[in-house]
């Protein structure tokens, strides 16, 4: 007979596994507590205001729980699975329903709405259509983040909320860009962060061209000093990569929306400064 040796840190590591084999089917043999013990548990996040649209919203509810119990849905689904169910609630969500959810917005991304009082109430029977809209007002803010740890995501709705943008990204990955729910620029290496020109156009950096006589490459979101522009038509479905040419120096490339015209500027200043555009865009 063969008689193996075993290691102290074998036999610590077989406890640990039995030990916590004990404790899951422990607490699957426990006894439910109380229904209202359970219900304050679990809702103790959901704000006063907002329970009302909570039950108008099956979408405001899925992504309550979502958001909140990320961790029990990534223990079942897998983290690509989550994030892609993620993105297709978000991807028909409307305002309320990530304010709803506990998102941060447009006011203050690291915090849940500050004025659920207000936010939570229906708008007008006319849709808003300003670009920008910041809270506390009817209808809620226009761009909501999401910070899951793992995974974040912003969420710009377009003015009217006639379209949604949802930009996810890891702590080791670009962005990843859906528009309605489809996905676009997967080709590309995208910031982390875009934004809506008006109800039709959006637009985000990405990374400039390695051949560019300029470029240099550094730390941050995008690591190229010269950069490239995803411009989307959400009207039409249509994609294009605005790419600066040698005498173009985009480190920080804008677009305008001037009636008909679509104004590209090489950086923020530019716009501030009155310096003309590098480029004249039509919008038809």
């Amino acid at each position: 007979m063969i008689i193996a040796e075993v290691g102290p840190h074998m036999v610590s590591r077989w406890r640990r596994e039995v030990s916590r084999a004990d404790q899951i089917m422990e607490a699957l043999q426990r006894a439910p507590e109380a229904i209202d013990v359970r219900g304050a548990r679990r809702w103790r996040w959901a704000d006063e205001h907002w329970r009302d649209w909570l039950r108008r919203s099956g979408t405001a509810m899925e992504l309550f729980t979502r958001r909140n119990e990320s961790d029990e849905y990534r223990y079942l689904l897998g983290a690509d699975a989550y994030r892609d169910q993620l993105v297709e609630a978000l991807s028909r969500a409307r305002p309320r329903d990530c304010a709803a959810a506990g998102f941060g917005c447009t006011r203050r991304i690291d915090r849940a709405c500050r004025g659920p009082e207000i936010c939570s109430r229906d708008r007008a029977e006319a849709p808003d259509d300003r670009t920008h809209r910041e809270g506390p007002l009817p209808g809620a803010c226009d761009s909501f983040y999401l910070d899951l740890g793992e995974g974040r995501a912003w969420i710009g709705f377009s003015a009217g909320d006639r379209h949604r943008a949802v930009l996810w990204w890891e702590n080791t990955s670009s962005g990843m860009l859906w528009i309605d729910g489809t996905r676009v620029g997967g080709d590309q290496t995208l910031d982390t962060s875009g934004r809506w020109l008006d109800d039709r156009f959006y637009t985000v950096q990405a990374e400039g061209p390695e051949d560019h006589p300029a470029q240099e490459y550094g730390m941050g979101s995008l690591s190229s000093r010269i950069r490239s522009l995803l411009l989307h038509d959400a009207d039409r479905s249509s994609t294009r990569l605005l790419t600066p040419t040698p005498d173009e120096l985009w480190t920080d490339p804008r677009i305008v929306r001037s009636g008909e015209s679509l104004l590209v500027h090489a950086r923020p200043d530019d716009i501030r400064t009155g310096t003309p555009p590098t480029r004249i865009l039509p919008t038809g």
